[in-house]
């Protein structure tokens, strides 16, 4: 029996040692200062609400929004009218976020025992922008331990709506999916009506990465 293995990126295949906001708070701060809790809100309000909506450039909308609340301006004029303060704040946001996150040697021989398996195909499926979310996949050396990569923003929805379900379908085939992930509304709820089984992937016990290639 042929079995298609998928992967949530953030918070299962690459763990992070910090949150978010913590990586946006360091952002702001190195760059504008201060970085007060009302300022990180407003930018967690305005990227979730772009993210959800995938609306284009979340996260810029998230660095506009936290300027705004500090006062600041999202232009600067480099005497070409190309550079803003948010495209800044956006890459080095990136960097902190990708140097943030860890992928534990047990997580990258299971993807590896994985898809030396010629019955196995492994997919990531993640909710996120394209070319980020792929970058961050590079950046940890992962890219090339996938068959397949389903980014939600680029089949049109998010995980909850099904649509990178539907698209691992059209780009794999096999008699059985799995779904492993850490949000139990995204990675469990949402794969099981999709008619995948789901892996609620969790921090306590042992690395489900030691052992989910035996537990398959």
């Amino acid at each position: 029996m042929t079995a298609a293995v998928c992967v949530d990126l953030d918070g299962t295949l690459v763990r992070y040692d910090r949150s978010f906001d913590a990586v946006v708070a360091a952002t702001l701060t190195d760059h504008l200062g201060t970085a007060t809790d009302e300022i990180v809100a407003a930018y967690t309000d305005a990227f979730i609400d772009a993210f959800e909506a995938l609306e284009p450039r979340p996260y810029h909308a998230g660095m506009d929004a936290a300027l705004a609340c500090a006062g600041g301006s999202p232009d600067v004029d480099d005497g070409a009218g190309t550079d803003t303060h948010s495209d800044a704040l956006v890459a080095a946001y990136r960097d902190r976020e990708y140097a943030a996150g860890t992928v534990s040697e047990a997580t990258r021989n299971c993807l590896a025992d994985l898809g030396a398996d010629p019955d196995t195909s492994v997919a990531v499926v993640t909710d996120g922008v394209g070319d980020w979310q792929r970058g961050k996949l590079a950046h940890h050396g992962l890219a090339d331990l996938v068959d397949a990569t389903v980014v939600s923003y680029e089949v049109g929805g998010h995980k909850t709506d099904g649509d990178p379900y539907e698209a691992v379908r059209d780009r794999l085939a096999a008699d059985e999916y799995v779904m492993v992930g850490d949000s139990y509304a995204a990675d469990v709820e949402a794969a099981r009506e999709a008619g995948f089984v789901p892996v609620h992937y969790e921090d306590e016990g042992p690395d489900l990465f030691a052992v989910l290639k035996a537990f398959l």
